[in-house]
């Protein structure tokens, strides 16, 4: 009713003066000016009441939409189970907190389980998609002793999604979306335990990058499996072993985004390039890595990239503990010869 207040009175003092005030009849000049003058300031205040109301409505949806967004995509803590973690999301679509990138980082009685993820296509029409893996994931890390359970359940999820999807007679028609049978997921889940061992399973997903001394190597060379949505996982997933990440190391997990952004000359972002010069510092600061390759990543594209960027790394910032001589070595990856991917909300 208070927003009615003021229509009403401003249209009851037009109705009023058009009525009761004898210079509404009068045809004189002046006259004529001051029946103006007064249709004017009506028809001004009118205006800005309504323009104060949407502006009004408009700040409400946004704040809606932010706490929204917040809750799916969640910035990690910066500390989890002695693990020092920093992330950003760079959405495709403007004005969104998050587009069609995930990740999420959470500690359990198993370890610090991560997942980091894709959504065939970019902005807000992959965000039913994100919001399925990531319910899943945040269910299944404390569910599953394995982390080839917690990845069976991430397909489920995937799957169920896309059935739903499927059988919605309600979806609008002629949308940006890709559909349905050809919509997939490349995730990459993977489990720090407590003696700092690294595991991973990759569904199509662009291999992490491990920073130690002053190096920037893939994390794993195995064969990623296909990923989620398009083809049903094979019976057996076995779970790559990646070594331990040892004090002063870091890992850098990443969206095919920010490899594939490129310049006004169309030349690809190089990622590992940056990355190696963040390594040089010892031990490596998760905030400073991310902070180093966001601004390298927007200095290059000239403002925000044209596909969603999302960034995930997590250090081991533990004191180094005593171990006999010969296993620190034998705790790297076989394969890590030099020869590759990577609401901080988007800068305002």
């Amino acid at each position: 009713m208070r927003d009615l207040a003021l229509p009403v009175a401003l249209g009851a003092t037009a109705v009023a003066y058009r009525l009761t005030c004898p210079l509404a009849r009068d045809d004189a000049l002046c006259a004529r000016l001051v029946s103006s003058a007064v249709l004017c300031a009506v028809c001004t205040g009118l205006v800005l009441h309504v323009r104060h109301r949407m502006l009004r409505e408009l700040r409400q949806v946004r704040r809606v939409a932010e706490a929204a967004q917040s809750a799916l995509l969640r910035t990690p803590p910066p500390h989890v189970d002695g693990l020092a973690v920093a992330a950003v999301q760079l959405p495709a679509d403007r004005g969104a907190r998050i587009g069609g990138d995930l990740y999420e980082v959470v500690a359990t009685e198993h370890g610090v389980r991560a997942v980091i993820g894709d959504v065939r296509g970019h902005g807000l029409g992959a965000v039913g998609t994100v919001a399925a893996v990531l319910g899943s994931f945040r269910e299944a890390v404390h569910d599953e002793a394995e982390l080839a359970g917690v990845l069976r359940r991430l397909e489920r999820a995937v799957a169920r999604h896309l059935r739903e999807r499927a059988g919605d007679e309600h979806a609008p028609a002629g949308t940006a979306d890709a559909p349905v049978c050809e919509e997939f997921v490349t995730v990459l889940v993977l489990e720090i335990l407590p003696d700092r061992e690294v595991r991973a399973l990759n569904c199509g997903h662009p291999w992490p990058y491990l920073l130690s001394g002053a190096r920037a190597d893939p994390l794993a060379r195995a064969d990623p499996l296909p990923p989620l949505g398009p083809f049903p996982l094979p019976p057996e997933l076995p779970v790559v072993a990646c070594g331990r990440l040892l004090p002063g190391d870091a890992l850098v997990l990443h969206t095919d985004g920010a490899e594939e952004a490129r310049d006004a000359d169309g030349r690809f972002f190089p990622l590992r390039e940056v990355l190696t010069d963040a390594a040089g510092e010892h031990p490596v600061a998760p905030r400073t890595v991310l902070r180093t390759v966001l601004g390298a990543l927007l200095r290059h594209t000239v403002g925000p990239p044209e596909d969603d960027v999302a960034l995930l790394i997590i250090g081991n910032e533990r004191p180094p503990r005593r171990a006999p001589a010969g296993m620190r070595g034998a705790a790297r990856p076989a394969a890590a010869d030099p020869p590759p991917t990577d609401q901080l909300q988007f800068p305002a």
